[in-house]
C-alpha cells in the first residue's frame, strides 16, 4: 500500500487557493513562460504554471484576513500597564513594485490600557498585511494602526529590519544592504520610552 506523505514525513501538505481562481491565473502564468523565451510544453515546466498559480496565492493570502479582527477575537481585560513586546517576528512579503521578496524581521510592542491582546494574534497581525503586495513603510505603519485602533493601547511601537531582494538581485545588487523603519504612537514618543523599547528588542535571552 502506496504510504502518503503524513506517514513518510510526519506531516501532512496543506495548501490554502481559491480553486475558481486556479485556472486563470494558470493560464497566465503560462503566457508569460512564453513570453520570456521558454517552452511552457517542455518537460521541467508543464506544471509549473499551475504550481506558480497556487504559490501567488498563498503569497497573497493576507488579503483575505482582518487584523483588527484577528486582534480583537483574543482581546482580554487586564489591568497591565507595562510594555508587551513581541520580537523577532519573521516577515516574508513581496515588493509591490517588482513582485520580488523581502525578508526580515519585525518588533512590536505596547502598553496597555485595560486591554491585551494573545501573542500569537501580534504574529498574525504581522502575518496578514505583510502577505499582500507591500512597501516596508506602509506595512510598518498598519500593523502600528491595527493595534492601536483594536486595542487603544497607552502606545504602540513598531520596528521592521528587511533585505529587499529587488536590490540584491537586480538594481543597485547591494547584497548586504538592511532596511530599518519605525511608527511610533502615544507613551512610545517619549523618547526615554522609545529608548527602553529599542534596547529590550536589542537584548539576547541568557
Amino acid at each position: 500500500m502506496q504510504k502518503n506523505l503524513k506517514d513518510l514525513l510526519g506531516y501532512e501538505k496543506i495548501e490554502k487557493y481559491a480553486p475558481e481562481k486556479l485556472k486563470e491565473l494558470e493560464v497566465h502564468y503560462r503566457a508569460i513562460l512564453s513570453l520570456i523565451g521558454e517552452n511552457p510544453e517542455r518537460e521541467g515546466l508543464l506544471d509549473t504554471p499551475r504550481r506558480v498559480a497556487k504559490s501567488i496565492q498563498f503569497l497573497t493570502q493576507g488579503y483575505d484576513h482582518d487584523p483588527r479582527e484577528i486582534l480583537l477575537s483574543a482581546r482580554f481585560k487586564e489591568d497591565y500597564r507595562e510594555m508587551v513586546i513581541v520580537k523577532d517576528i519573521e516577515i516574508f512579503s513581496l515588493c509591490e513594485h517588482h513582485m520580488i521578496p523581502f525578508i526580515g524581521k519585525a518588533h512590536i510592542g505596547y502598553i496597555p490600557n485595560g486591554y491585551i491582546t494573545g501573542l500569537s494574534k501580534i504574529a498574525r497581525v504581522v502575518e496578514a498585511y505583510s502577505r499582500r503586495l507591500q512597501v516596508q513603510e506602509r506595512l510598518t505603519t498598519q500593523i502600528k494602526d491595527a493595534i492601536q485602533g483594536a486595542l487603544n493601547p497607552l502606545g504602540v511601537a513598531v520596528v521592521i529590519e528587511a533585505r529587499h531582494m529587488c536590490m540584491s538581485m537586480r538594481g543597485v545588487q547591494k547584497q548586504s544592504a538592511v532596511t530599518t523603519t519605525s511608527d511610533f504612537t502615544g507613551a512610545f514618543s517619549r523618547a526615554e520610552t522609545r529608548a527602553e523599547f529599542i534596547s529590550l528588542i536589542s537584548s539576547k535571552l541568557a
